[in-house]
């Protein structure tokens, strides 16, 4: 793994000011956002209603701008500080949890961007401290390829695009996302940028209607003829192939997305356990609990793994190795954790109101993320041959 002499994501000691929250004031804050987010839960969930009570308790708690570096305005909260909020949260409410990553992990980029290659994400940062914004990630639904047209115009690109899984778009204020442009000369090149919500041309189709995570709000956002100037293009890349930014992401963005998996796990498995204390007469129960609990260590000690790496490394392919490994890991982790839950409860476990039901819904969401099972094996297969991460899938 290579390292870096300075730390990727500043830590806490390093980034507060005075007057910043301590360590245990962000689990804190992210404690009473949690218990109010689990007592509505379920209501969420049964109406696939999106969190937005819980995201007006975070921004109160200041948990949006925790991620900006005191410097700029934010927070300064330490990277796994905040992932340790995002599991707590989730251990009560995946959808809440799920969705606060999605902004905490483009925020979390732009910071390590800011402080380790000098990118211009300056201005963005400071207006999440100030203006207090919701930042809307498209990046799953895009990945590499991106999707979408950006035809150049005056001044700038007009973009026209169809966004799916947009977490926490109903409470959002900008969109970073990107769009495809057939350049000229350098060909088919993928242009990063973010555009507010409110702009002309930009609308949510409400498309959210799913398995699990139902209060992420993640529904379709469309761009149509969506103007977007040329000073607001924060990248530019070949379309398709793995790119430096794209290794920053995958180091820095999945430890956040997978503590709100682990969360729901954790709260599976601490209702289950609580199930299962009274049932003394059962010679297999403790069986099921020792399975439960290796497969929520896997889980466990994947993210560990994961977060000291975000904290610590320097982006590139083998970094993102691990991470991808990790994630991997994670997911097999998480949903194997879930399902002994459900076999810990018993007949139970199959009622809607307990909890663990809708956890084992939650959780299948750590499938989907990049990357997924068999791209994942491909990344990491043709990494350990020492053959192109670009090479052709067969």
């Amino acid at each position: 793994m290579a390292t870096s002499s300075s730390p990727a994501m500043a830590r806490p000691e390093e980034s507060r000011s005075n007057g910043a929250p301590q360590a245990g004031d962000w689990l804190d804050r992210a404690g009473r956002v949690a218990a109010a987010a689990t007592a509505e839960a379920e209501a969420h969930d049964e109406e696939d209603r999106f969190v937005a009570e819980n995201y007006r308790r975070l921004k109160t708690e200041g948990l949006f701008k925790a991620l900006v570096p005191a410097e700029l305005g934010g927070g300064g909260a330490g990277y796994a500080e905040v992932a340790r909020c995002i599991r707590r949260i989730g251990a009560g409410c995946g959808s809440t949890a799920l969705a606060f990553a999605m902004h905490s992990h483009l925020v979390a980029v732009a910071a390590w961007r800011w402080r380790h290659q000098n990118a211009p994400t300056e201005g963005l940062l400071k207006r999440v401290a100030v203006e207090d914004l919701v930042l809307v990630s498209s990046g799953g639904s895009d990945w590499l390829p991106s999707g979408g047209t950006a035809m150049k115009s005056d001044g700038g690109f007009r973009v026209t695009a169809r966004k799916p899984f947009s977490s926490g778009c109903p409470a959002g204020d900008l969109l970073v996302t990107s769009a495809v442009h057939d350049d000229p000369e350098a060909g088919a090149t993928v242009l990063h940028f973010a555009v507010p919500l409110n702009a002309p041309g930009v609308r949510i189709v409400e498309t959210w209607r799913a398995m699990g995570m139902r209060g992420t709000g993640s529904h379709d956002i469309v761009l149509e003829d969506v103007f977007v100037p040329d000073a607001a293009i924060s990248g530019r890349r070949p379309q398709g192939r793995w790119h430096p930014l794209f290794h920053a992401i995958s180091m820095i963005a999945f430890p956040l997305i997978y503590a709100a998996y682990v969360g729901v796990a954790e709260g599976a498995r601490a209702r289950a356990i609580a199930m299962a204390r009274g049932r003394l007469g059962d010679p297999h129960l403790p069986y099921l609990v020792g399975e439960m609990e290796n497969a929520f260590a896997l889980a466990e000690m994947a993210l560990e793994r994961m977060t000291a790496q975000a904290e610590s490394a320097t982006p590139g392919p083998e970094a993102t190795g691990i991470a991808m490994t990790c994630r991997a890991l994670t997911e097999r982790g998480a949903i194997g954790a879930v399902e002994k839950a459900m076999e810990v409860a018993g007949g139970a476990g199959f009622y809607r109101a307990l909890g663990i039901e809708r956890a084992y819904r939650d959780v299948q969401g750590a499938r989907y993320h990049p990357l997924q099972a068999k791209p994942q094996f491909l990344y990491n297969g043709r990494l350990a041959l020492g053959w192109d991460i670009d090479g052709p899938a067969a």
